[in-house]
């Protein structure tokens, strides 16, 4: 059987090309850790589950828009709106809420 937290990072293979690696750098633990999460041998502490879940809803936000590794290359670029730094530098930072907002953002202009 399948644990919560693994299909969390499956929806972010599907739909963000994310490998376990760059979860990993991303939530600030080791590609081992999120391999044992995935195997349902491990779980994330409660504040990096919480940054996981928000990880998972920006990248199915930007599902709806682009292709996975479009939303995967947005994640990691840098971005205008973000003066110059990228999604994933803000996450890796804690301002996973700024990255949210801009998500939304986009969301709202591509819905005019």
């Amino acid at each position: 059987m399948t644990s919560a937290v693994a299909k969390r990072l499956d929806a972010l293979r599907r739909k963000g090309a994310m490998k376990n690696i760059e979860v990993a750098n991303l939530l600030g633990t080791r590609p081992e850790t999120v391999s044992r999460w995935n195997q349902g041998r491990a779980y994330p502490h409660a504040t990096t589950e919480k940054t996981l879940l928000e990880l998972e809803y920006i990248i199915d936000q930007l599902a709806d828009f682009y292709e996975p590794n479009e939303a995967r290359q947005w994640i990691f670029a840098p971005q205008k709106l973000l003066a110059g730094a990228s999604p994933a530098q803000l996450i890796q930072d804690g301002r996973i809420g700024d990255v949210m907002r801009l998500v939304g953002q986009l969301r709202d202009a591509v819905h005019l």
